[in-house]
């Protein structure tokens, strides 16, 4: 009944002669998510709900798609006229959706204290040309996983510290019968993959490009190709990789048919939990490694940000639910599936506890993280990349050939 009857202002009614307190009318703001990787489902709707609490006027609508939509639908988005308030997005594409006014310049909304709180490699994923497009959200990199007891049948001490003692200690593994095919990677024909080759390229000490222009076909670039293709054709690397996107690899690995895999901090805790994974409490995580006189450890900037896009009707409600997302507290009780942007969580014991060694090797391998190219081209840079390393897996192109030819369509 007091539907019916008119708000005033001041948010009450007016019943009987008397004011009665009545709730604001709702504000909606529509979110896009990844459903893949990092934080779950359940905990990005488990944060919503705790900030709808804490705000009942704002209601958000959620939605997920794989990683591999997430750019598309946030750009088709844009010229239909309604669409998302709130968007996930990685840290390869600010330079694209600040040219193509996608998202919203918020630096004046970014404080001195997020400023100084926020780890300073985070501040990357999410500034182009010292503006800033939103808030850091998901701080990441690939890191190398292995299995303990595997290692351990083996007679094998340590996990490697360069990729060249990561294929000897496969071929240990797979002469001892222990494995057919000891090493998982994510080289599916998409962004995957190039997260796997920037992790070979940083190790090689490549450059994506070099004064605007492609410089992956030359040098440490094509060094990573070749040992991608050298892996892939010794019958150490599972055949299947060429397929797996990072889910796969966290699935082979759970079921204790790899002995080592490249993958993002999330794969720590779903591995150790024993109501998933055939390997909980054998997981081993250490930063991937390096190359002998070149690079001591290797990793890519695989982190992704939250901005408000520049359709939205309600851009002071969709900073707020962003920055209830990227809060401390907020991280803090989630950290178990990626890990917290603030330095100073890495100090809190609730934060740390239960998985100190994948801490350890954050702390070393977030500090080495190395960008994928900064460029508005960057999709089709991508693409010609993903292109030329599938090609090169199949034997269809050398390394060399492939990535002349993604040089020349690479659009730069």
């Amino acid at each position: 009944m007091l539907k019916s009857i008119g708000k005033t202002l001041l948010g009450a009614v007016f019943v009987g002669g008397l004011f009665v307190p009545h709730a604001f009318a709702e504000t909606s703001i529509n979110a896009l998510f990844m459903a893949q990787a990092a934080y779950s489902e359940a905990d990005v709707r488990a944060m919503t709900d705790a900030f709808t609490k804490a705000n009942p006027d704002i209601k958000v609508n959620l939605e997920f798609v794989p990683y591999e939509g997430l750019h598309d639908k946030t750009v088709l988005a844009q010229g239909s006229g309604g669409g998302y308030d709130v968007v996930l997005f990685d840290v390869i594409w600010p330079a694209e959706y600040a040219t193509n006014k996608v998202l919203v310049d918020e630096s004046s909304k970014i404080t001195d204290d997020m400023k100084k709180g926020v780890l300073p490699g985070a501040w990357t994923t999410v500034v182009y040309e010292g503006k800033y497009y939103g808030m850091p959200w998901i701080l990441d990199t690939k890191y190398l996983f292995y299995n303990k007891e595997i290692l351990e049948k083996a007679g094998i001490k340590t996990p490697p510290k360069t990729w060249e003692e990561l294929g000897e200690q496969a071929k240990i593994i797979k002469d001892k019968g222990l494995l057919k095919t000891p090493i998982a990677w994510s080289w599916s024909q998409a962004e995957a993959a190039i997260c796997d080759y920037a992790t070979l390229v940083s190790a090689y000490g490549g450059d994506f490009l070099k004064d605007g222009k492609p410089d992956f076909q030359n040098g440490g670039g094509v060094a990573a190709l070749k040992y991608m293709v050298d892996s892939y054709k010794s019958g150490l690397t599972n055949p299947n990789s060429k397929e797996f996107l990072e889910e796969d690899v966290r699935k082979v690995f759970e079921n204790g048919d790899a002995a080592f895999a490249l993958n993002w901090t999330y794969m720590y805790n779903m591995a150790n939990d024993p109501k998933d994974s055939k390997v909980a409490g054998k997981v081993g995580v250490v930063p991937a490694p390096g190359v002998s006189g070149t690079s001591e450890v290797s990793a890519v900037n695989g982190s992704m940000g939250l901005g408000v896009t520049a359709v939205s009707k309600h851009p002071d409600e969709a900073w707020k639910y962003i920055e209830f997302m990227t809060s401390q507290a907020t991280q803090n009780q989630y950290a178990k599936l990626s890990l917290p942007i603030w330095a100073s969580s890495y100090d809190d014991p609730a934060v740390t506890k239960g998985q100190e060694e994948l801490i350890a090797a954050a702390k070393v391998g977030l500090a080495a993280m190395y960008p994928r190219p900064t460029t508005p081209k960057y999709q089709e840079l991508s693409t010609a990349l993903q292109q030329a390393i599938q090609e090169s897996l199949l034997g269809q192109s050398s390394p060399e050939d492939a990535l002349k030819t993604a040089a020349q369509n690479s659009g730069l």
